[in-house]
């Protein structure tokens, strides 16, 4: 074999690997050299040899070294064979080796024999044990297997992660000087990156955990910056509106406001400011757990919009939401004078005909809508903005329809609780993040419990005496996937046993979709003075309702529901001064509806759920059509690398800023490089 090889060879260059072994690394698309050294490992395992077993304890995995002792086998039943060793260190402290169906053992483990073991230290009658610990019985002194931070790596059927290590290794030797560096020195010195060979090398075996942090940083940017460069030339040269700096109208805005921003706002409300007044279109979403203030944003944008001559729409996903902003966002324009109109499917005749044609001339300067602003007919004089509340309610064609009634204009999208599919799109799309990270002063956190049918009594009594006390709940029905009518049956069956059985001396009240616009307005307004004590809802209530004097919710076959949906609804409560409570009733039959029941009483962050979610459920399921033909990331990741994204695409922007075609030579290697990412013809996809 020749001292030096390319990463383009075939795995047939690495010394031990055959035409047999070449086949079962194609089997996991592992055809050249390259190919080897970024198949990365899934983990690794911290197998340093203790020096003594007296520092071992139960539950801990561990590497330890000493001489057998001899050992038994015995057949509990005919089916099984328990190969039992004693293993002595140099002090004469021991630790059991326990095999089970490895009659092999015996002949392999001879009495005296120095060898290293690695396990899981388990304590029976007495003395610790190791059961079916790997066994290294060659020892030497530079091994890749133990004494150090060992890869594990992905494997199949035929091919171990031993040997995946061995010729990892042996690639890395060979290959060392074949791994060019791609990023420019003045970006790799900014964000602290090891130099590319380095990376990889300690990617695979790490010096230590620190390097290995770094090497991963060093990897995951790397991937993300071509990522981004991709992207970002797709959409070059798209011209946008490029909206004036701020003037007196949003300064009213502003100064007119009843509270005092957070930080977090601010600092949103200067990164939408920029976006606005540049030269492309904003494509920003802005990330907020429940009542973080969102909607301020989100009317910045809109009053911003206004003062530049153009109109502003808010699209989201139900009438009770539309309702609740239309409302909110007449109150905070009031001062300015602006008109604002309300659009919606239960909304019909004359009266929409009149609103249709105030929006078409140019009238209505601010739109809030449901669905019905993307219909046929509603056409807009002078759209500039676009925002649309909970984006992952809608469907890509339908934001991409409202888009379309303008030429070019801003889009802002907002969540409250980012599931894993909008974690996904902000990877691999072409938006901006901003995260608001502060809840506003006077939020309490909502204290989460998890019971079963038999704790039912004592939270309605515990109900009760909060009602007594002053305070306003909700209970939310099942979620019936069949039918909204079943959901409506469900919410006025519970209504009825509430009233009969349980509440017959407090003020209960019914409302979901199905109700008249005007009887919903109604019975909210009812709730929210307090004249109702306890509202019985189907899901309508998940978004946009918003009565600080409510402070328990109930929700029954809470199993039943996402985590996205189970944060929004508990959302509800915790908006005042007092004491807050979430009570999920479910008995889940599966391992993922328990631990969703569990991630709610562990954690009040959005984020944090999100992630929870995304692990659960895993990114293949999620990530659905809308990705076709992206690229797949080897480092990086969709939860943990968000702020690494965000600083690879300022890079990426700069970068093309400079040199749009990447022809420059510090910059020849990203282009080279990017068909390695997204496959040999993505040119032609991009055109």
């Amino acid at each position: 074999m020749p001292d030096q090889v390319k990463l383009e060879d075939s795995l047939r260059k690495l010394s031990g690997i055959g035409p047999h072994r070449v086949q079962l690394f194609e089997q996991l698309g592992l055809g050249t050299i390259g190919d080897l050294l970024f198949h990365f490992p899934r983990r690794w395992e911290d197998r340093n040899i203790q020096p003594t077993f007296n520092n071992l304890s139960p539950g801990i995995k561990a590497t330890v070294r000493g001489w057998l002792m001899g050992g038994d086998e015995r057949r509990p039943r005919p089916d099984m064979t328990i190969s039992s060793f004693n293993l002595r260190d140099k002090k004469g402290n021991t630790i059991g080796l326990v095999f089970f169906n490895q009659p092999f053992r015996k002949g392999q483990l001879n009495r005296g024999r120095e060898i290293i073991a690695t396990g899981k230290v388990e304590e029976r009658f007495g003395q610790l044990q190791m059961n079916n610990p790997k066994v290294e019985t060659t020892i030497r002194s530079n091994s890749l297997h133990y004494g150090r931070i060992v890869p594990i790596y992905p494997a199949s059927k035929g091919l171990s992660s031993r040997l995946l290590r061995t010729a990892v290794h042996a690639a890395l030797k060979t290959c060392n000087s074949e791994i060019k560096e791609i990023i420019p020195p003045g970006i790799r010195k900014r964000h602290q990156l090891f130099p590319r060979a380095a990376a990889i090398r300690e990617m695979h075996f790490p010096t230590d955990w620190k390097a290995l942090r770094r090497a991963r940083h060093t990897l995951a940017f790397e991937e993300l910056l071509l990522l981004q460069l991709g992207i970002l030339q797709t959409q070059a040269n798209i011209n946008g509106i490029s909206h004036q700096p701020d003037g007196e109208l949003v300064a009213k805005f502003l100064a007119n406001l009843p509270f005092r921003l957070t930080q977090a706002q601010e600092r949103a409300i200067i990164e939408l400011a920029r976006d606005m007044e540049g030269t492309q279109p904003m494509n920003r979403l802005l990330q907020g757990d429940v009542g973080s203030g969102k909607t301020i944003i989100a009317a910045y944008a809109l009053v911003k919009s206004v003062e530049n001559g153009y109109q502003g729409v808010l699209m989201v996903p139900t009438e009770i939401l539309a309702e609740q902003h239309y409302l909110n966002l007449c109150h905070l324009f009031k001062p300015l004078g602006l008109d604002v109109t309300l659009l919606s499917g239960s909304i019909t005749g004359p009266v929409r005909d009149k609103i249709g044609e105030n929006i078409r001339c140019g009238k209505t300067q601010v739109v809030v809508g449901t669905h019905a602003v993307i219909q046929e007919g509603v056409e807009f004089a002078n759209l500039g903005v676009v925002v649309i509340d909970e984006q992952h309610r809608f469907g890509v064609s339908q934001r991409s329809h409202l888009l379309k009634k303008g030429d070019n204009c801003d889009l802002l999208t907002m969540t409250a609780t980012p599931i894993p599919r909008t974690l996904a799109l902000v990877f691999y799309s072409k938006q901006n993040v901003t995260i608001l990270d502060e809840l506003p002063p006077g939020r309490r956190p909502v204290k989460t419990y998890w019971i079963g049918e038999r704790a039912r009594p004592r939270v309605y009594e515990f109900l009760r005496r909060q009602v007594l006390e002053g305070r306003q709940a909700y209970i939310v029905c099942p979620l019936i996937e069949e039918s909204e009518k079943l959901e409506v049956r469900a919410a006025t069956e519970l209504l009825a046993s509430l009233r009969e059985r349980v509440f017959p001396e407090l003020r209960l009240g019914l409302i979901h979709g199905k109700l008249a616009l005007v009887t919903k307005e109604k019975i909210m307004a009812e709730f929210q003075g307090g004249k109702i004590d306890i509202l019985i809802s189907t899901t309508v209530i998940e978004v946009g309702i918003d009565v600080p004097n409510a402070s328990i919710i109930i929700i029954e076959n809470a199993e039943r529901f996402g985590l996205a949906q189970l944060h929004q609804l508990r959302g509800r409560v915790g908006r005042g001064t007092h004491d807050s409570y979430c009570f999920l009733l479910g008995a889940p039959s599966t391992e993922e509806g328990k631990q969703r029941l569990e991630a709610m009483t562990k954690t009040s962050d959005g984020f944090r759920l999100a992630e929870m979610d995304l692990k659960m459920r895993g990114p293949g399921e999620l990530l659905g059509t809308q990705q076709s033909g992206l690229p797949v990331l080897k480092v990086a990741n969709l939860i943990d690398d968000i702020v690494l994204m965000d600083g690879a695409r300022k890079e990426a922007r700069d970068i093309l800023l400079q040199d749009p075609t990447l022809r420059a030579p510090e910059h020849i290697a990203l282009q080279q490089s990017l068909p390695d990412l997204f496959g040999s013809n993505w040119h032609r996809r991009r055109a």
